[in-house]
């Protein structure tokens, strides 16, 4: 590194899984960038300590992981919409003065990542399956692309009406919250469905849920990257659904942070993909 090496890294715990050092070090060497971004291993108690300290360093910002983003957002002087919204921030922008600028980029990654599929939903429902902090960043990304209802489905009811009761003002779509086990009333004519909970993740199992209920013009999305095929999509492969992977929303999150860490607008292309499916098979 040079004295003018730009700085910026991901911020988590544990962090060590993560694909944003291998996926911003892609675009560092595709545009020739002198910067680095690196994986900090940071503990919940020390959050704001290390903040401060990667300021002082220098630092351009951070991205914002597990399980700092509601911390991230506490910290932020200013927020944008979406993290208002979210009530989490998943990119810390650190400005001259000590001012930090928090941005929650995850409903415009999902959101992307859909447009890449070729997903349009214009007058069309559909199924969200969770209701925790990705989710909210999906209710935003499925107004956006123009959902007519979304029905959002969870194990807990009632953390599904607190989602509808703390968005239903920042969008202008009809959220429905629905037992899980109302599922199969609601995906007769289903667009999109959506996984935005952590099952299906390495080690763990996923929903168990009908997708033989599903219309067969339907898609299934699981934000879950790591298997890039969890059980969920596999099942909807297996029915000849089309089928969205965790990888492209990723990757689409990542574009505003990488701009605003290094200063250049970076591409999603089939060559970042690739060593990404790379670096998780390996």
């Amino acid at each position: 590194m040079s004295g003018q090496t730009r700085l910026a890294g991901v911020i988590g715990w544990p962090v060590s899984h993560s694909l944003s050092p291998r996926l911003h070090g892609h675009w560092l060497k595709e545009y020739r960038i002198d910067g680095s971004y690196i994986a900090l291993p940071v503990e919940r108690t020390d959050f704001s300590t290390a903040i401060r300290s990667l300021q002082r360093e220098g630092y351009r910002g951070v991205s914002v992981t597990v399980p700092h983003k509601e911390a991230a957002f506490a910290i932020a002087h200013r927020v944008d919409d979406a993290a208002k919204a979210a009530g989490a921030v998943n990119q810390l922008i650190f400005h001259e003065d000590s001012d930090i600028e928090g941005l929650n980029t995850d409903a415009p990654g999902l959101a992307g990542s859909l447009r890449e599929a070729g997903l349009s939903l214009i007058g069309r429902p559909a199924i969200l399956l969770g209701a925790g902090g990705a989710a909210r960043a999906a209710v935003l990304a499925l107004a956006n692309l123009g959902a007519s209802e979304i029905r959002i489905l969870n194990r807990d009811k009632h953390r599904a009406d607190v989602l509808v009761s703390n968005l239903s003002s920042s969008c202008d779509v009809d959220l429905v919250p629905i037992p899980l086990d109302g599922w199969r009333k609601v995906a007769g004519d289903t667009a999109l469905v959506i996984n935005a909970t952590s099952a299906g993740m390495k080690g763990t199992p996923s929903l168990d849920v009908a997708l033989e209920s599903l219309p067969k013009f339907a898609a299934v999305c699981d934000i879950v990257y790591n298997p890039l095929e969890t059980g969920l999509l596999k099942r909807a492969r297996a029915l000849h659904l089309k089928t969205v992977d965790g990888l492209g929303m990723l990757m689409h999150q990542a574009v505003p942070a990488f701009k605003a860490f290094f200063g250049v607008e970076p591409k999603v292309t089939s060559a970042l993909r690739r060593e990404l499916e790379s670096a998780l098979h390996g």
